[in-house]
């Protein structure tokens, strides 16, 4: 006998990538050498500062209680303090900013924050899974609005004016895109503030990528005008700080919308652990040079990667920004399933298809640069093989 599942249990499905990994290690437990280009983990260290800062910390006997729910003060003011440098924001340490145990939690806090069950949640037609499946288990309906391609993958502003409603609460917004990898402009954001005020929803802008392999100076959301009144912005060190399993990340904006965040957060988790907060705050000190010398790697990987693209026929944008590389399926490849499963299971080469960020993505597929550049040629000397 099972007890009979929440409904919320039931309508979600668990994460492709879980499903998939899964089969990667049962090839691997084969003995087979999988080339994983599926999934953005990154490989590199953390600096060197980050790790002398944790080391330290967990030597010390004061260091393994609960700490406070909104962080420490030495943490938002490192955060506060980066978003002044990167993006030219003014953040108060105290009042509009609140650390988090990764930003895929922040999803989750402002759903259940801001959402009831039967209000509308705008979604990019193409996106981050969490957006849809954490709508989902609030009970929220699902509004997917259009990208358009042929314009770099910005929103259709004008569809979006037909698709929102009274009743319509929020609006997930991701520049740097992924998986599209279209670049964050000052004039997107000007337009989606702008919309936000026009119809009083809340404007929730992911913004994890804008470090890595940017072609342009990064851009914050918050950095326009009137974006405090109706925005708020998640940012993660995963991507940016090679710290993916550390499980840190924020929420930042006004003051009203940090706090009642935090009335949801501080009845789900207990606080990160100290130790962890002592090594953010060194990354976040992190030099020019440093990120230089990863974007320094990632480029050297880009190139392997597009021409393992190249070699199965696939288009793609080179604008695209992000640890990622997102292409077209040429018209002699029937689907990105297929694609995937024959890379797989004939080449042993994992690659992500398209649709699992949206219907929109049947005919592509994404690359990650997450693995050597060594690997990536492998890769490609596998398809020739």
């Amino acid at each position: 006998m099972i007890i009979k599942l929440a409904q919320r249990a039931g309508q979600a499905q668990e994460y492709y990538f879980s499903v998939k990994l899964a089969e990667v290690r049962k090839l691997q437990a084969a003995g087979h050498d999988v080339i994983n280009m599926g999934i953005g983990n990154p490989d590199q260290m953390p600096s060197a500062a980050t790790l002398a800062a944790l080391s330290e910390s967990v030597q010390q006997p004061t260091h393994h209680g609960y700490q406070p729910y909104k962080g420490i003060p030495a943490l938002r003011q490192g955060i506060a303090a980066w978003y002044a440098r990167t993006y030219g924001v003014t953040l108060d340490s105290e009042t509009e900013i609140l650390p988090l145990i990764g930003s895929k939690e922040g999803i989750t806090h402002l759903s259940l924050t801001f959402v009831d069950a039967g209000n509308e949640v705008l979604v990019p037609e193409l996106g981050y899974p969490a957006y849809r499946a954490v709508s989902q288990m609030v009970g929220a309906e699902i509004v997917a609005y259009p990208l358009l391609e042929n314009a770099g993958w910005q929103p259709d502003w004008g569809a979006l004016e037909n698709l929102v409603s009274a009743n319509t609460k929020l609006l997930w917004l991701n520049y740097p895109h992924m998986p599209t990898g279209a670049p964050a402009t000052r004039s997107l954001f000007e337009r989606a503030v702008a919309f936000a005020h026009k119809h009083r929803i809340l404007l929730c802008h992911d913004n994890p990528y804008s470090l890595i392999l940017n072609q342009k100076p990064p851009i914050s959301l918050l950095s326009i005008d009137g974006a405090k009144e109706v925005a708020v912005e998640l940012n993660s060190m995963s991507k940016s700080h090679n710290m993916a399993g550390w499980r840190v990340g924020w929420l930042a904006g006004a003051k009203p919308y940090i706090d009642a965040v935090l009335t949801i957060k501080s009845n789900v988790d207990s606080g990160m652990f100290l130790g962890i907060q002592h090594a953010a705050v060194a990354a976040l000190q992190n030099s020019n040079d440093w990120h230089a010398a990863q974007n320094q790697v990632y480029a050297g990987r880009l190139e392997a990667a597009k021409a393992f693209l190249e070699a199965i026929n696939c288009t793609y944008d080179t604008a695209q920004e992000g640890m990622f590389l997102w292409a077209k399926l040429p018209e002699s490849v029937a689907s990105a399933e297929a694609l995937v499963e024959e890379l797989l299971y004939q080449k042993h080469v994992f690659i992500a298809p398209g649709f699992i960020f949206g219907p929109k993505g049947q005919r592509y597929v994404r690359l990650s640069l997450c693995m050597s550049k060594e690997r990536i040629w492998e890769a490609v000397a596998r398809l020739n093989a």
